[in-house]
């Protein structure tokens, strides 16, 4: 019995984390760039599993419960790297990637981050920034701050090469990850990358991405999905607490009325 109400526990505490990360799509379903997460369950072994792995040896345990398992875990949370709408936008520093690739950018630390938030302006000192207020610099194909003479028009192309006055004055660089499932958020529309500090060292050129002027990405994150997927993570909850709450009432009624008749 005490058996059984932990792994109706383990299953509030699964849905209560799915509940969340949900809740965290549904609230950016409007934030430009955005990449929903995915939450990521495994089974976990039960100690006695656990323990024959370890080299450890088995130890006491129960056929029955064995075959029950050791209920659900929740690991690290995966970012689904799926294109989003293009929302045209008629502004020529507005950029949205079309196919799979990254903007990189350089943060007032001097961090390298990548982005999908393609929302740019020239900054105060001729840069090409993000436009959210944090001063990201938008970084060229080699890893550079991009330069631009604020009071020219300019025209970007499909490969991210700038233009003004007839002339290339940069080009926008895409990049590429050699493993997405090794990206994770590092707050707003910003990833991080492991081996990625101060240079594009580990990226490699998106050449199959189109850079689109004048639009940009929505998240991809249906609303309609998201909100069964709630409704569903809500009823699981609900089982699971309703399940520990029979368990303590069968054993309240072992303890209390059957000890006494005994």
């Amino acid at each position: 019995m005490i058996y059984g109400m932990y792994l109706s526990a383990s299953g509030v505490v699964a849905n209560s984390y799915r509940q969340d990360v949900i809740a965290n799509n549904l609230a950016n379903a409007e934030t430009n760039g955005f990449k929903r997460d995915l939450p990521m369950f495994r089974q976990r072994l039960t100690e006695a599993q656990q323990r024959r792995l370890s080299g450890g040896g088995g130890g006491n345990t129960n056929a029955m419960l064995e075959a029950l398992g050791g209920g659900l875990l929740a690991t690290r949370t995966a970012v689904d790297s799926s294109q989003g709408e293009l929302e045209p936008t008629h502004n020529e520093k507005d950029l949205a990637i079309e196919g799979q690739g990254y903007f990189a950018v350089r943060d007032a630390a001097g961090n390298v981050k990548l982005t999908r938030d393609g929302r740019f302006m020239v900054d105060a000192q001729g840069q090409l920034s993000v436009a959210n207020g944090r001063g990201e610099r938008v970084l060229d194909a080699k890893g550079k701050p991009i330069f631009i003479d604020g009071r020219l028009p300019l025209g970007i192309d499909q490969d991210g090469s700038i233009t003004q006055a007839g002339r290339t004055v940069g080009q926008v660089g895409v990049f590429d990850v050699p493993d997405r499932s090794r990206l994770t958020k590092s707050g707003g529309t910003m990833l991080s990358y492991p081996g990625l500090t101060s240079d594009t060292g580990p990226l490699a050129a998106a050449t199959a991405a189109t850079v689109r002027s004048g639009f940009i990405e929505r998240a991809n994150v249906d609303p309609t999905t998201e909100l069964t997927a709630l409704m569903d993570a809500q009823r699981q909850l609900e089982a699971n607490a309703n399940m520990i709450r029979y368990q303590d009432q069968t054993l309240a009624k072992l303890v209390n009325e059957v000890g006494k008749i005994a």
